[in-house]
C-alpha cells in the first residue's frame, strides 16, 4: 500500500469516540498505509466499539499511564500484534485529564493532589509512555507525537491544565535531547479546541472556544478534528526527518494574532 506512513507500525493512544483527534489520527495512519495498535482507559469496551469504525480492524491494549504494571507490560503486548522482533515507528500520545476542581476558574484553591493527578496524567505520561515503548523504538528510530493545547498565555477557565500543558511542552523538549540519539524524534501538534468528549469535560469550553471565532486568521471548525490528525500523520512520516522539540501550531493561526 501507498501513503506516507507506508510499512509502519504506530500506536495511537487517546482514542475514545470518533469525533476525537486521536480517532482521525489512526483512521488517516491506516489510509496512509500504517498498521496502527490502539489503547484505551477504562470504558475499554466502547474503545473497541469505536475501532472498529476505522478503515482497518486495529487492536486494543488497555493502559492507564498512572498504573506501573500496564506501563512495564506495554511493550510486550504491543509486540504481540506487530510480530517479535519487528520496530515501533510511533506514538501518538494524545493523553491528558485534570480533576473537576482544578479547571474551571478554581486556580487559587486546587489543592496539590489534583495539580499532581493533572501534571501526571497530561505531562509526565509523555515520559513514561515513551520510555515503556523504549525497546520497540530504539531498533531503528522513530517519532513520538503528542496533542497540546498552547501554553504561551493563561486560557480562561483552563487553570491547570494549563499548567500541565506548560510541563508537556517542557517534557518534549528533554525528551528530544536525550532521545535524538537513539534516532527518535520528539513534536507536539498545538491544535486548537475541538468539540470531543474530553472538551466537554473542561468548564466554560464555550468561551475558549469563542475565541477562535473572532480571531483565528483562517477559519476554524470546532467539529472538524482532521486538521489536527494531519498535522500528526506528517511528524510521524518520514518528511520531517531531521525535526524534533517541535511545536506545531494547528490552530487556525490564532497563535500567531494572540487572543
Amino acid at each position: 500500500m501507498s501513503g506516507i506512513l507506508a510499512g509502519k507500525r504506530i500506536l495511537v493512544t487517546g482514542v475514545l469516540t470518533d469525533s476525537s483527534i486521536a480517532f482521525h489520527t489512526a483512521k488517516l495512519a491506516q489510509e496512509e498505509g500504517a498498521e496502527v495498535v490502539l489503547t484505551g482507559f477504562g470504558r475499554l469496551s466502547l474503545v473497541e466499539r469505536i475501532a472498529k469504525r476505522l478503515p482497518k480492524p486495529a487492536p486494543v491494549i488497555e493502559l492507564d499511564v498512572q498504573n506501573t504494571e500496564h506501563l512495564d507490560g506495554l511493550a510486550a503486548k504491543v509486540t504481540e500484534h506487530i510480530g517479535e522482533g519487528i520496530n515501533l515507528d510511533g506514538v501518538v500520545h494524545s493523553i491528558a485529564f485534570g480533576p473537576q476542581d482544578a479547571l474551571g476558574g478554581n486556580f487559587l484553591h486546587t489543592p496539590w493532589e489534583s495539580v499532581a493527578t493533572a501534571v501526571h496524567v497530561s505531562a509526565y505520561s509523555l515520559k513514561s509512555l515513551t520510555m515503556a515503548l523504549l525497546p520497540l523504538l530504539e531498533q531503528r528510530g522513530g517519532s513520538v507525537v503528542g496533542m497540546d493545547f498552547d501554553a504561551q498565555v493563561a486560557w480562561p477557565k483552563y487553570d491547570w491544565m494549563g499548567v500541565a500543558k506548560a510541563a508537556l511542552e517542557s517534557t518534549s523538549r528533554y525528551l528530544a535531547r536525550d532521545l535524538g540519539e537513539k534516532n527518535i524524534r520528539v513534536n507536539l501538534i498545538s491544535a486548537g479546541p475541538i468539540k470531543s468528549m474530553a472538551a466537554k469535560s473542561i468548564p466554560g469550553f464555550e468561551d475558549l472556544a469563542a475565541v477562535w471565532d473572532s480571531r483565528a486568521p483562517l477559519k476554524w471548525d470546532l467539529a472538524d478534528p482532521e486538521p489536527a490528525a494531519r498535522g500528526v500523520v506528517a511528524l510521524l512520516s518520514d518528511w520531517f526527518p531531521k525535526t524534533t522539540g517541535e511545536i506545531v501550531h494547528v490552530d487556525g493561526g490564532l497563535h500567531a494574532i494572540g487572543a
